[in-house]
């Protein structure tokens, strides 16, 4: 069963489709829902809830556009519900203090060097991040969001995006750069 005869057969709310899509794109969905969360239970959570979702609006889905894209923007944005339900009020500046929401904007063209780190290591630094570093993260680099857009959806300034997107990096290149003096001395 191809793609477009398994998404008209979940339209239909047929269980076996239902499962076989599930199958098929979980993988794909857990591995989204884990870049965001901090722990593998609320992954699989988000996990559960978004088929959920995907199979009550299914049939909203019209076939424009990629249906991997239309799953991911659904993982995505229950993620983002999630990460604003367990913070009422962002305050991604809590730890630095309000005086430093204009930190100094980072070239967005830098690349991250990873070197020979493993993925599954990459991803644990990801998860490992503090949870506004995380979510900014994600969203430019795997949503390829602007910090416009970011913005807006987090309830935060564009310049708070950019700094959270800018220390999430050197998070990153810090512990890459650990990991690489360990396996190299």
């Amino acid at each position: 069963m191809d793609d477009s005869q398994l998404i008209a057969a979940c339209k239909k709310q047929n269980r076996s489709a239902q499962k076989a899509l599930y199958e098929l794109y979980a993988p794909k969905m857990m591995a989204v829902c884990m870049r965001y969360c901090k722990d593998n239970e609320t992954a699989r959570d988000l996990l559960h809830d978004g088929f959920l979702q995907v199979f009550t609006q299914i049939g909203s889905y019209a076939g424009k556009g990629s249906f991997e894209g239309w799953l991911r923007r659904i993982f995505v944005n229950l993620a983002l519900e999630n990460y604003r339900k367990e913070k009422k009020r962002l305050d991604f500046l809590n730890d630095y203090g309000k005086e430093n929401e204009d930190f100094l904007d980072a070239p967005e063209d830098d690349c991250l060097e990873v070197g020979d780190v493993p993925r599954q290591e990459l991803l644990d630094i990801i998860r490992g991040m503090p949870e506004g570093y995380r979510t900014v993260f994600n969203m430019v680099v795997f949503e390829d969001m602007p910090h416009k857009e970011i913005a807006a959806m987090l309830g935060i300034t564009e310049n708070a995006s950019r700094s959270q997107y800018f220390r999430a990096k050197t998070f990153l290149q810090n512990k890459v750069q650990s990991i690489m003096k360990k396996k190299y001395i």
